[in-house]
């Protein structure tokens, strides 16, 4: 169990969407939070939103791609905040939804280098620094498609299938130590991964709900994080979609991809 009043977090993605209400449930809960994003704009806007009091959040505007910047970032926060507790990767984003024989493949290494190598950037860069803590957190966003994967988006789910893998591992070598490592497997989350990935084509049920969607809002997604990280669970599975494909994904591994191809089917028709 973690209580996080008085501590301090690394959310990156904090400039929109799941990101932003992790940096708002943090502040409000009285943490420290230094909020990573690519998007200054974003980032100002959280501030705004957040209403933190002074020296308790602290932005950075930065690419988790570019290892030299996100090395440099660990000096910078504990400047800031003398500190730091928790790693939290909320950053990520799609690609269009296109068959692999059609993707090329600079967008599919470009999913890649934000998804995975962006959260490997981060958790090395971060780690020596947890480990002075005498309790810290490193919390990683996968996704249910890495689980079940969506046709049309194979990239993005092969990216966090290797963010779920990269962080069993951590999860398994730090056992025994004061890091608790957790992982996020959201289905459907209301937020604008679509715009934010750069992309103008609509994913299948778009960034909003359609009417008898089943998508969870980002306020909801983002308390549930926060409560996973409090908890120090070692998952967390967000929606009623992904708990039914994390299930049927186990139960039977053909069925439910058979069954996610038909539904993609349905909402692109």
């Amino acid at each position: 169990m973690m209580d996080v009043k008085d501590r301090v977090f690394v959310v990156t993605g904090g400039g929109n969407g799941m990101g932003r209400e992790v940096v708002r449930g943090l502040i409000a809960r009285g943490a420290g939070v230094a909020a990573v994003d690519l998007n200054e704009a974003g980032l100002a806007e959280t501030v705004e939103l957040a209403a933190a009091p002074y020296g308790k959040l602290t932005t950075h505007a930065l690419n988790v791609t570019d290892r030299e910047a996100v090395l440099a970032l660990p000096h910078k926060v504990i400047e800031a905040h003398g500190q730091v507790d928790g790693l939290l990767n909320i950053a990520g984003i799609i690609h269009p939804f296109v068959e692999m024989r059609e993707l090329d493949f600079d967008i599919m290494e470009r999913v890649f280098n934000v998804n995975f190598w962006g959260v490997v950037n981060t958790t090395k860069a971060f780690l020596p620094e947890l480990n002075r803590r005498p309790a810290a957190a490193v919390l990683n966003v996968a996704s249910i498609g890495s689980l079940v994967t969506v046709p049309g988006q194979g990239a993005y789910g092969a990216s966090k299938a290797a963010v779920k893998m990269f962080t069993e591992a951590l999860y398994a070598e730090n056992l025994d130590s004061n890091i608790a490592v957790t992982i996020v497997f959201p289905g459907g989350v209301q937020t604008q991964i679509t715009a934010n990935s750069g992309l103008d084509t609509e994913r299948p049920g778009g960034d909003k709900p359609n009417k008898g969607s089943t998508q969870t809002s980002a306020a909801d997604a983002g308390r549930q994080i926060i409560e996973g990280l409090e908890k120090g669970a070692f998952r967390v599975v967000i929606g009623n979609d992904a708990r039914i494909l994390d299930w049927f994904s186990r139960l039977s591994p053909r069925r439910s991809l058979e069954m996610v191809v038909k539904k993609t089917k349905e909402m692109r028709s």
